[in-house]
Protein backbone atom coordinates (compact mmCIF):
# COMPACT_ATOMS: atom_id res chain seq x y z
CA UNK A 1 0.00 0.00 0.00
CA UNK A 2 0.97 3.61 -0.46
CA UNK A 3 2.93 5.29 2.34
CA UNK A 4 0.57 8.24 2.11
CA UNK A 5 -2.57 6.30 2.99
CA UNK A 6 -5.48 8.60 3.73
CA UNK A 7 -8.09 7.98 6.38
CA UNK A 8 -11.34 6.37 5.26
CA UNK A 9 -13.21 9.67 5.60
CA UNK A 10 -10.84 11.48 3.23
CA UNK A 11 -10.88 8.54 0.81
CA UNK A 12 -14.69 8.43 0.97
CA UNK A 13 -14.94 12.08 -0.08
CA UNK A 14 -12.54 11.61 -3.00
CA UNK A 15 -14.29 8.48 -4.27
CA UNK A 16 -17.69 10.15 -3.88
CA UNK A 17 -16.44 13.05 -6.00
CA UNK A 18 -15.16 10.67 -8.68
CA UNK A 19 -18.43 8.70 -8.65
CA UNK A 20 -20.65 11.77 -8.96
CA UNK A 21 -18.55 13.38 -11.71
CA UNK A 22 -17.75 10.19 -13.67
CA UNK A 23 -19.41 11.20 -16.94
CA UNK A 24 -18.11 10.45 -20.42
CA UNK A 25 -17.37 6.74 -20.48
CA UNK A 26 -14.35 4.71 -19.31
CA UNK A 27 -11.64 6.82 -20.97
CA UNK A 28 -12.79 10.01 -19.23
CA UNK A 29 -13.41 8.16 -15.96
CA UNK A 30 -9.96 6.59 -15.92
CA UNK A 31 -8.38 9.97 -16.75
CA UNK A 32 -10.22 11.60 -13.83
CA UNK A 33 -9.18 8.78 -11.51
CA UNK A 34 -5.55 9.13 -12.57
CA UNK A 35 -5.65 12.88 -11.95
CA UNK A 36 -7.09 12.45 -8.45
CA UNK A 37 -5.30 9.32 -7.22
CA UNK A 38 -1.89 9.63 -8.92
CA UNK A 39 -1.37 13.34 -9.69
CA UNK A 40 -3.24 15.14 -6.92
CA UNK A 41 -3.18 12.76 -3.95
CA UNK A 42 -0.17 10.62 -4.92
CA UNK A 43 -1.80 7.60 -3.27
CA UNK A 44 -0.57 5.35 -6.12
CA UNK A 45 2.45 5.55 -8.39
CA UNK A 46 1.95 5.74 -12.14
CA UNK A 47 3.31 2.20 -12.55
CA UNK A 48 0.91 0.80 -9.94
CA UNK A 49 -2.01 2.54 -11.64
CA UNK A 50 -1.09 1.36 -15.16
CA UNK A 51 -0.40 -2.23 -14.02
CA UNK A 52 -3.83 -2.28 -12.42
CA UNK A 53 -5.43 -0.84 -15.57
CA UNK A 54 -3.84 -3.58 -17.71
CA UNK A 55 -5.18 -6.21 -15.31
CA UNK A 56 -8.68 -4.73 -15.31
CA UNK A 57 -8.72 -4.77 -19.10
CA UNK A 58 -8.14 -8.54 -18.92
CA UNK A 59 -11.32 -8.95 -16.90
CA UNK A 60 -14.94 -9.14 -17.96
CA UNK A 61 -17.03 -6.20 -16.82
CA UNK A 62 -16.47 -2.43 -16.48
CA UNK A 63 -12.74 -1.75 -16.30
CA UNK A 64 -13.10 1.73 -14.78
CA UNK A 65 -15.21 0.50 -11.85
CA UNK A 66 -12.80 -2.39 -11.29
CA UNK A 67 -9.83 -0.03 -11.43
CA UNK A 68 -11.47 2.16 -8.78
CA UNK A 69 -12.04 -0.92 -6.60
CA UNK A 70 -8.40 -1.95 -6.94
CA UNK A 71 -7.14 1.55 -6.16
CA UNK A 72 -9.36 1.67 -3.08
CA UNK A 73 -8.06 -1.76 -2.00
CA UNK A 74 -4.45 -0.77 -2.54
CA UNK A 75 -4.89 2.42 -0.51
CA UNK A 76 -7.20 1.33 2.32
CA UNK A 77 -7.58 -2.46 2.09
CA UNK A 78 -10.82 -4.34 1.50
CA UNK A 79 -12.99 -1.65 3.12
CA UNK A 80 -11.36 0.94 0.86
CA UNK A 81 -12.02 -1.23 -2.18
CA UNK A 82 -15.69 -1.59 -1.28
CA UNK A 83 -16.04 2.16 -0.72
CA UNK A 84 -14.37 3.05 -4.03
CA UNK A 85 -16.25 0.47 -6.07
CA UNK A 86 -19.67 1.19 -4.58
CA UNK A 87 -19.32 4.96 -4.81
CA UNK A 88 -18.35 4.60 -8.45
CA UNK A 89 -21.63 2.79 -9.17
CA UNK A 90 -24.29 4.03 -6.73
CA UNK A 91 -24.74 7.67 -7.91
CA UNK A 92 -25.28 6.63 -11.51
CA UNK A 93 -27.47 3.68 -10.48
CA UNK A 94 -29.80 6.02 -8.57
CA UNK A 95 -30.05 8.38 -11.56
CA UNK A 96 -30.66 5.52 -14.03
CA UNK A 97 -33.41 4.08 -11.79
CA UNK A 98 -35.15 7.47 -11.63
CA UNK A 99 -34.86 8.02 -15.39
CA UNK A 100 -35.96 4.45 -16.18
CA UNK A 101 -39.04 4.95 -14.00
CA UNK A 102 -39.93 8.18 -15.82
CA UNK A 103 -39.27 6.46 -19.14
CA UNK A 104 -41.48 3.47 -18.26
CA UNK A 105 -44.42 5.72 -17.38
CA UNK A 106 -44.01 8.45 -20.00
CA UNK A 107 -41.94 6.90 -22.79
CA UNK A 108 -44.86 6.80 -25.19
CA UNK A 109 -45.70 10.51 -24.83
CA UNK A 110 -45.01 12.19 -28.22
CA UNK A 111 -42.67 14.82 -26.75
CA UNK A 112 -40.57 12.12 -25.05
CA UNK A 113 -40.53 9.99 -28.21
CA UNK A 114 -39.32 13.01 -30.19
CA UNK A 115 -36.51 13.66 -27.72
CA UNK A 116 -35.36 10.04 -27.80
CA UNK A 117 -35.43 9.94 -31.59
CA UNK A 118 -32.52 12.39 -31.49
CA UNK A 119 -30.82 10.34 -28.77
CA UNK A 120 -31.04 7.19 -30.91
CA UNK A 121 -29.49 8.96 -33.89
CA UNK A 122 -26.53 10.08 -31.79
CA UNK A 123 -26.09 6.69 -30.12
CA UNK A 124 -25.48 5.08 -33.51
CA UNK A 125 -22.56 7.49 -34.03
CA UNK A 126 -21.30 6.93 -30.46
CA UNK A 127 -21.07 3.19 -31.12
CA UNK A 128 -19.29 3.81 -34.44
CA UNK A 129 -16.86 6.13 -32.65
CA UNK A 130 -16.19 3.39 -30.10
CA UNK A 131 -15.58 0.97 -32.97
CA UNK A 132 -13.01 3.30 -34.55
CA UNK A 133 -11.30 3.96 -31.21
CA UNK A 134 -11.02 0.30 -30.25
CA UNK A 135 -9.94 -0.84 -33.72
CA UNK A 136 -7.03 1.64 -33.79
CA UNK A 137 -5.62 0.09 -30.64
CA UNK A 138 -6.57 -3.52 -31.28
CA UNK A 139 -5.87 -4.22 -34.95
CA UNK A 140 -2.10 -3.85 -35.17
CA UNK A 141 -1.37 -7.31 -36.58
CA UNK A 142 -2.74 -9.17 -39.61
CA UNK A 143 -4.08 -12.03 -37.53
CA UNK A 144 -5.99 -9.55 -35.36
CA UNK A 145 -7.76 -8.22 -38.46
CA UNK A 146 -8.67 -11.82 -39.32
CA UNK A 147 -9.96 -12.44 -35.78
CA UNK A 148 -12.11 -9.29 -35.94
CA UNK A 149 -13.53 -10.29 -39.34
CA UNK A 150 -14.33 -13.83 -38.23
CA UNK A 151 -15.92 -12.56 -35.02
CA UNK A 152 -18.19 -10.24 -37.00
CA UNK A 153 -19.23 -12.95 -39.46
CA UNK A 154 -19.77 -15.44 -36.63
CA UNK A 155 -22.05 -13.26 -34.52
CA UNK A 156 -23.85 -11.30 -37.27
CA UNK A 157 -24.51 -14.01 -39.86
CA UNK A 158 -24.35 -17.23 -37.84
CA UNK A 159 -25.50 -16.07 -34.40
CA UNK A 160 -22.55 -17.80 -32.70
CA UNK A 161 -22.73 -17.12 -28.94
CA UNK A 162 -20.50 -14.27 -27.81
CA UNK A 163 -18.91 -16.30 -24.94
CA UNK A 164 -17.75 -18.90 -27.47
CA UNK A 165 -16.19 -16.18 -29.66
CA UNK A 166 -14.32 -14.78 -26.64
CA UNK A 167 -13.10 -18.26 -25.62
CA UNK A 168 -11.78 -19.10 -29.10
CA UNK A 169 -10.03 -15.72 -29.37
CA UNK A 170 -8.46 -16.11 -25.92
CA UNK A 171 -7.17 -19.60 -26.73
CA UNK A 172 -5.68 -18.33 -29.97
CA UNK A 173 -4.01 -15.45 -28.11
CA UNK A 174 -2.53 -17.81 -25.52
CA UNK A 175 -1.12 -20.10 -28.20
CA UNK A 176 0.12 -17.49 -30.69
CA UNK A 177 1.14 -14.61 -28.46
CA UNK A 178 3.92 -12.09 -28.97
CA UNK A 179 6.83 -13.53 -26.97
CA UNK A 180 9.21 -10.69 -27.84
CA UNK A 181 8.48 -8.98 -24.52
CA UNK A 182 10.02 -10.90 -21.68
CA UNK A 183 8.99 -10.51 -18.03
CA UNK A 184 10.55 -7.50 -16.37
CA UNK A 185 11.85 -9.55 -13.50
CA UNK A 186 11.01 -12.21 -11.00
CA UNK A 187 7.85 -11.10 -9.24
CA UNK A 188 6.53 -13.61 -6.74
CA UNK A 189 3.19 -13.89 -5.02
CA UNK A 190 3.01 -12.26 -1.61
CA UNK A 191 -0.23 -13.93 -0.55
CA UNK A 192 -0.74 -17.63 0.26
CA UNK A 193 -3.01 -19.36 -2.23
CA UNK A 194 -5.19 -20.52 0.69
CA UNK A 195 -6.12 -16.91 1.44
CA UNK A 196 -7.02 -16.34 -2.20
CA UNK A 197 -9.25 -19.42 -2.17
CA UNK A 198 -11.03 -18.10 0.94
CA UNK A 199 -11.61 -14.78 -0.83
CA UNK A 200 -13.01 -16.54 -3.89
CA UNK A 201 -15.29 -18.73 -1.76
CA UNK A 202 -16.59 -15.74 0.21
CA UNK A 203 -17.42 -13.66 -2.86
CA UNK A 204 -18.93 -16.59 -4.74
CA UNK A 205 -21.24 -17.05 -1.73
CA UNK A 206 -22.11 -13.33 -1.65
CA UNK A 207 -22.85 -13.46 -5.37
CA UNK A 208 -24.80 -16.74 -5.59
CA UNK A 209 -26.64 -17.22 -2.28
CA UNK A 210 -29.21 -14.48 -3.08
CA UNK A 211 -29.70 -16.02 -6.55
CA UNK A 212 -30.27 -19.49 -5.10
CA UNK A 213 -32.70 -18.05 -2.54
CA UNK A 214 -34.59 -16.39 -5.41
CA UNK A 215 -34.65 -19.72 -7.21
CA UNK A 216 -35.99 -21.56 -4.16
CA UNK A 217 -38.51 -19.12 -2.75
CA UNK A 218 -39.54 -16.65 -5.45
CA UNK A 219 -42.49 -17.39 -7.69
CA UNK A 220 -41.54 -14.55 -10.05
CA UNK A 221 -39.90 -16.11 -13.09
CA UNK A 222 -38.63 -12.84 -14.54
CA UNK A 223 -36.40 -12.24 -11.48
CA UNK A 224 -34.85 -15.69 -11.84
CA UNK A 225 -34.29 -15.15 -15.55
CA UNK A 226 -32.69 -11.77 -14.91
CA UNK A 227 -30.42 -13.16 -12.17
CA UNK A 228 -29.08 -15.99 -14.31
CA UNK A 229 -28.86 -14.02 -17.55
CA UNK A 230 -26.90 -11.10 -16.09
CA UNK A 231 -24.71 -13.43 -14.00
CA UNK A 232 -23.68 -15.14 -17.24
CA UNK A 233 -23.17 -11.74 -18.81
CA UNK A 234 -20.84 -10.71 -15.96
CA UNK A 235 -18.53 -13.64 -16.71
CA UNK A 236 -18.21 -13.35 -20.47
CA UNK A 237 -18.42 -9.67 -21.40
CA UNK A 238 -14.83 -8.73 -22.11
CA UNK A 239 -14.24 -5.46 -23.90
CA UNK A 240 -16.39 -2.94 -22.04
CA UNK A 241 -19.95 -1.72 -22.30
CA UNK A 242 -20.25 -1.87 -26.10
CA UNK A 243 -19.30 -5.54 -26.11
CA UNK A 244 -21.91 -6.07 -23.39
CA UNK A 245 -24.50 -4.38 -25.58
CA UNK A 246 -23.58 -6.49 -28.57
CA UNK A 247 -24.18 -9.67 -26.60
CA UNK A 248 -27.10 -8.42 -24.52
CA UNK A 249 -28.94 -6.31 -27.09
CA UNK A 250 -29.89 -9.00 -29.55
CA UNK A 251 -30.65 -11.53 -26.80
CA UNK A 252 -33.01 -9.33 -24.78
CA UNK A 253 -34.69 -7.96 -27.93
CA UNK A 254 -34.81 -10.86 -30.39
CA UNK A 255 -34.79 -13.91 -28.11
CA UNK A 256 -36.22 -12.92 -24.72
CA UNK A 257 -38.42 -10.08 -25.92
CA UNK A 258 -37.87 -8.00 -22.78
CA UNK A 259 -37.35 -4.76 -24.75
CA UNK A 260 -37.59 -3.41 -28.27
CA UNK A 261 -34.50 -2.35 -30.22
CA UNK A 262 -35.60 1.27 -29.76
CA UNK A 263 -35.78 0.88 -25.99
CA UNK A 264 -32.27 -0.59 -25.97
CA UNK A 265 -31.00 2.47 -27.82
CA UNK A 266 -32.81 4.77 -25.40
CA UNK A 267 -31.21 2.93 -22.48
CA UNK A 268 -27.74 3.41 -23.89
CA UNK A 269 -28.50 7.08 -24.47
CA UNK A 270 -29.49 7.46 -20.81
CA UNK A 271 -26.36 5.62 -19.65
CA UNK A 272 -24.20 7.88 -21.83
CA UNK A 273 -25.59 11.02 -20.17
CA UNK A 274 -25.37 9.89 -16.53
CA UNK A 275 -22.42 9.34 -14.19
CA UNK A 276 -20.99 5.88 -13.60
CA UNK A 277 -20.04 2.99 -15.88
CA UNK A 278 -21.92 2.60 -19.17
CA UNK A 279 -22.72 -0.97 -18.14
CA UNK A 280 -25.44 0.57 -15.96
CA UNK A 281 -27.55 0.16 -19.11
CA UNK A 282 -28.11 -3.37 -17.75
CA UNK A 283 -30.03 -1.81 -14.85
CA UNK A 284 -32.29 -0.06 -17.36
CA UNK A 285 -32.93 -3.38 -19.13
CA UNK A 286 -33.64 -5.20 -15.88
CA UNK A 287 -36.02 -2.48 -14.70
CA UNK A 288 -38.03 -2.41 -17.92
CA UNK A 289 -38.24 -6.22 -18.01
CA UNK A 290 -39.54 -6.27 -14.44
CA UNK A 291 -41.85 -3.30 -15.03
CA UNK A 292 -43.43 -5.00 -18.05
CA UNK A 293 -44.05 -8.14 -16.00
CA UNK A 294 -45.40 -6.63 -12.78
CA UNK A 295 -45.33 -2.86 -12.59
CA UNK A 296 -43.18 -0.39 -10.68
CA UNK A 297 -42.13 -2.37 -7.62
CA UNK A 298 -41.22 -5.46 -9.59
CA UNK A 299 -39.23 -3.17 -11.87
CA UNK A 300 -37.34 -1.74 -8.88
CA UNK A 301 -36.61 -5.23 -7.50
CA UNK A 302 -35.50 -6.40 -10.95
CA UNK A 303 -33.15 -3.39 -11.19
CA UNK A 304 -31.64 -4.26 -7.79
CA UNK A 305 -31.16 -7.91 -8.82
CA UNK A 306 -29.52 -6.76 -12.06
CA UNK A 307 -27.13 -4.45 -10.21
CA UNK A 308 -26.27 -7.19 -7.72
CA UNK A 309 -25.32 -9.81 -10.31
CA UNK A 310 -23.60 -7.27 -12.58
CA UNK A 311 -21.28 -5.71 -10.00
CA UNK A 312 -20.75 -8.33 -7.26
CA UNK A 313 -18.55 -10.40 -9.63
CA UNK A 314 -16.38 -7.30 -10.16
CA UNK A 315 -15.46 -7.33 -6.47
CA UNK A 316 -14.69 -11.05 -6.74
CA UNK A 317 -12.30 -10.55 -9.67
CA UNK A 318 -10.49 -7.65 -7.99
CA UNK A 319 -10.20 -8.91 -4.41
CA UNK A 320 -9.03 -12.34 -5.64
CA UNK A 321 -6.63 -10.99 -8.24
CA UNK A 322 -5.32 -7.79 -6.62
CA UNK A 323 -2.36 -9.41 -4.79
CA UNK A 324 -1.11 -10.84 -8.10
CA UNK A 325 -1.47 -7.79 -10.34
CA UNK A 326 2.22 -6.85 -10.44
CA UNK A 327 3.06 -10.40 -11.53
CA UNK A 328 0.26 -10.68 -14.09
CA UNK A 329 1.41 -7.48 -15.79
CA UNK A 330 4.67 -9.19 -16.80
CA UNK A 331 3.16 -12.25 -18.54
CA UNK A 332 3.27 -12.21 -22.37
CA UNK A 333 0.75 -15.05 -22.74
CA UNK A 334 -1.91 -13.23 -20.77
CA UNK A 335 -1.27 -10.07 -22.75
CA UNK A 336 -1.58 -12.17 -25.93
CA UNK A 337 -4.96 -13.48 -24.79
CA UNK A 338 -6.11 -9.94 -24.02
CA UNK A 339 -5.06 -8.59 -27.43
CA UNK A 340 -6.85 -11.44 -29.25
CA UNK A 341 -10.02 -10.89 -27.19
CA UNK A 342 -9.86 -7.16 -27.94
CA UNK A 343 -9.53 -7.89 -31.66
CA UNK A 344 -12.63 -10.11 -31.48
CA UNK A 345 -14.46 -7.33 -29.66
CA UNK A 346 -13.87 -5.07 -32.70
CA UNK A 347 -15.88 -7.50 -34.83
CA UNK A 348 -18.56 -7.73 -32.16
CA UNK A 349 -18.91 -3.93 -31.95
CA UNK A 350 -19.11 -3.75 -35.77
CA UNK A 351 -22.02 -6.18 -35.50
CA UNK A 352 -23.60 -3.94 -32.88
CA UNK A 353 -23.12 -0.82 -35.06
CA UNK A 354 -24.85 -2.36 -38.06
CA UNK A 355 -27.65 -3.95 -36.01
CA UNK A 356 -28.41 -0.69 -34.18
CA UNK A 357 -28.21 1.40 -37.36
CA UNK A 358 -30.68 -0.85 -39.18
CA UNK A 359 -33.20 -0.63 -36.36
CA UNK A 360 -32.79 3.13 -35.90
CA UNK A 361 -32.77 4.28 -39.53
CA UNK A 362 -35.54 1.97 -40.73
CA UNK A 363 -38.97 1.45 -39.20
CA UNK A 364 -39.20 -2.09 -40.57
CA UNK A 365 -36.34 -4.61 -40.41
CA UNK A 366 -36.99 -8.28 -41.18
CA UNK A 367 -34.95 -11.16 -39.82
CA UNK A 368 -34.79 -14.33 -41.92
CA UNK A 369 -33.04 -17.65 -41.29
CA UNK A 370 -31.59 -19.82 -44.05
CA UNK A 371 -30.27 -22.89 -42.32
CA UNK A 372 -27.51 -21.68 -39.98
CA UNK A 373 -27.38 -18.32 -41.78
CA UNK A 374 -29.22 -15.28 -40.33
CA UNK A 375 -29.96 -12.23 -42.49
CA UNK A 376 -31.37 -8.80 -41.52
CA UNK A 377 -33.17 -6.97 -44.34
CA UNK A 378 -34.48 -3.40 -43.97
CA UNK A 379 -37.49 -2.18 -45.92
CA UNK A 380 -35.92 0.80 -47.67
CA UNK A 381 -39.20 2.68 -48.06
CA UNK A 382 -39.37 2.92 -44.24
CA UNK A 383 -36.14 4.95 -43.96
CA UNK A 384 -36.57 7.80 -41.45
CA UNK A 385 -34.94 10.89 -43.04
CA UNK A 386 -34.96 12.86 -39.77
CA UNK A 387 -32.90 10.20 -38.01
CA UNK A 388 -30.49 10.01 -40.95
CA UNK A 389 -30.04 13.80 -40.89
CA UNK A 390 -29.50 13.89 -37.11
CA UNK A 391 -27.05 10.99 -37.29
CA UNK A 392 -25.07 12.82 -39.99
CA UNK A 393 -24.97 15.96 -37.82
CA UNK A 394 -23.97 13.95 -34.74
CA UNK A 395 -21.21 12.27 -36.72
CA UNK A 396 -19.87 15.66 -37.81
CA UNK A 397 -19.95 17.09 -34.27
CA UNK A 398 -18.45 13.99 -32.61
CA UNK A 399 -15.96 12.72 -35.17
CA UNK A 400 -14.92 15.96 -36.89
CA UNK A 401 -15.47 18.70 -34.30
CA UNK A 402 -14.83 16.43 -31.28
CA UNK A 403 -17.67 17.85 -29.22
CA UNK A 404 -18.51 16.40 -25.82
CA UNK A 405 -20.82 13.36 -26.03
CA UNK A 406 -23.37 14.75 -23.56
CA UNK A 407 -23.55 18.05 -25.49
CA UNK A 408 -24.14 16.28 -28.81
CA UNK A 409 -26.84 14.08 -27.27
CA UNK A 410 -28.61 17.17 -25.95
CA UNK A 411 -28.31 19.04 -29.27
CA UNK A 412 -29.66 16.09 -31.23
CA UNK A 413 -32.55 15.56 -28.80
CA UNK A 414 -33.57 19.24 -28.90
CA UNK A 415 -33.34 19.38 -32.71
CA UNK A 416 -35.45 16.23 -32.96
CA UNK A 417 -38.03 17.81 -30.67
CA UNK A 418 -38.04 21.01 -32.74
CA UNK A 419 -38.41 19.18 -36.05
CA UNK A 420 -41.21 17.06 -34.60
CA UNK A 421 -43.08 20.21 -33.55
CA UNK A 422 -43.04 21.65 -37.08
Amino acid sequence: MSKQNPGLQEAFLVWAKIGILSFGGPAAQIAMMYKEVVDNKKWLTEKQFLNALSFCMLLPGPEAMQLATYAGWRINGTIGGLIAGLLFVIPGAIVILALATIYAFFGTVPIVEALFLGVKATVVVIVIEALLRVSKKALNRTDHWVIAGLAFVGIFFFNIPYPLIVLIAALYGLMFNDTSTEPEGAITYRQPISKTLKTITLWLAIWWIPILLLDLFSQTEILKEIAYFFSKLAVVTFGGAYAVLAYMGQDVVSIKGWLTAGQMMDGLGLAETTPGPLILVTEFVGFLAGFASGGLWLGVIAAIVTLWVTFTPCFLWIFAGAPYIDWIGTQPRLRGALSAITAAVVGVILNLSIWFALHVFFDTVTRSNHGPLTLWAPEFTTLNPIVALLAFLSGYLLLKRHWNVVTVLCVSAVLSLGIGAI
